[in-house]
């Protein structure tokens, strides 16, 4: 009889545990379906504006505000992008943009893989001080150094030319490692990396620059792209800085749209949608190339 009580006591337990496990089950799909819903609905609000202002940009003048929203125009007017190029020379602010950029990014992947690699296989007296330190720095808002800075560009930085109105004082800070969220990820990233390699390679007499350049950042693809896509969208976007240093010979787009706004011409709406998609297609482009490394990166280094 007990054999019996137990073997039915047992299964009542497994009933109760599948009970549990379906309702469970149950609850994580709704929980999903639910993440998912919100997701879309997200997507959809974020990406309403963006579709919009690319349908404005090949309507006439007449229908970009007409209500109800027409979503496609009637006859799509693609001279509106020849006529921005007319009123403003977007080329030149589009490779001013991708110096600047180019230059950034490179400036910036040196350094901070650089820094990171010191604050995160390196030992040295205050390394630890230091690295709070540096992260400490991400509460000061950058606006606060833009007058500084601009009096340190103007006044000391002068040999052979004063740097104000050339792209120097927006590249060369790039180069010393003063973006601190991406030396932390990067040290996040490295800190992950087995030490056996670096061991090793220290065996076979690599030196420390030899590690972080032939091992450290071939396996650091990931965290490395996603910090170019940062950079890239930052400098990118950026208005302030540019509008500051610059002249308008080497404006970036973000400064060059925003004169073309307050231009004359400015009330031809269409025609500043279609700068804006214009100044839009290489962010997307660059996202989508690097989409999987992004994605990688950002699950990798703790940020998912």
């Amino acid at each position: 009889m007990t054999t019996i009580y137990d073997a039915s006591r047992t299964l009542q337990q497994m009933e109760q545990a599948a009970a549990q496990k379906r309702r469970r089950q149950q609850m994580s799909l709704v929980a999903r379906l639910l993440m998912h819903l919100l997701l879309i609905l997200f997507s959809i609000a974020a990406l309403v504006p963006v579709l919009w202002m690319i349908s404005s940009s090949l309507k006439a003048s007449t229908e970009v505000f007409v209500i109800p929203i027409r979503w496609l125009p009637e006859t799509p007017r693609w001279e509106n992008y020849a006529r921005a190029f007319e009123m403003a020379p977007l080329w030149l602010y589009f490779w001013n943009t991708m110096i600047v950029c180019g230059l950034a990014v490179l400036g910036t992947v040196l350094s901070a893989s650089t820094v990171a690699f010191s604050f995160s296989r390196l030992r040295w007296p205050g390394r630890d001080f230091f690295f709070g330190l540096l992260l400490a720095t991400m509460m000061m808002p950058g606006i606060v150094l833009i007058v500084p800075r601009f009096l340190m560009y103007s006044r000391l930085f002068t040999w052979p030319t004063t740097w104000i109105g050339t792209f120097l004082p927006l590249v060369v800070p790039a180069f010393f490692g003063i973006q601190a969220f991406y030396v932390f990820l990067l040290r996040q990233f490295f800190l992950g990396i087995p030490v056996e390699l670096e061991d090793a390679a220290r065996i076979d007499g690599a030196s420390t620059f030899r590690i972080l350049w032939q091992i450290f950042l071939p396996l650091s693809k990931p965290a490395i792209a996603t910090v170019v896509i940062f950079t890239f969208i930052y400098y990118y976007n950026d208005f302030l800085e540019p509008l500051v240093y610059l002249k308008p010979k080497t404006w970036t787009m973000a400064v060059g749209i925003r004169a073309l706004n307050d231009a004359a011409y400015a009330t031809s709406w269409e025609i500043v949608f279609a700068t804006g998609t214009f100044m839009l297609a290489p962010l997307v482009v660059v996202f989508f190339a690097a989409q999987r490394y992004f994605v990688q990166g950002i699950a990798l280094t703790g940020f998912g």
